[in-house]
């Protein structure tokens, strides 16, 4: 496999993350999660604040 090929994969698949975690956080479930945690999570980058709110959305959903 080319290099090219693989950055360019890459780059789709960040395009795809980024249109994602824009989506999830203007979803009103999330919104909604970020009051409740409060600021110590509002201050934290998008980026952890999606990753987190996936995480325990996901282990609620396991139980």
């Amino acid at each position: 496999m080319s290099n090219i090929h693989i950055e360019s994969q890459f780059s789709g698949d960040t395009e795809i993350w980024d249109s994602l975690k824009n989506a999830i956080a203007s979803s009103s479930g999330f919104q909604r999660w970020l009051l409740e945690r409060g600021l110590q999570y509002q201050i934290q980058p998008l980026e952890q604040q999606v990753q987190r709110y996936l995480r325990e959305t996901l282990e609620n959903l396991a139980y």
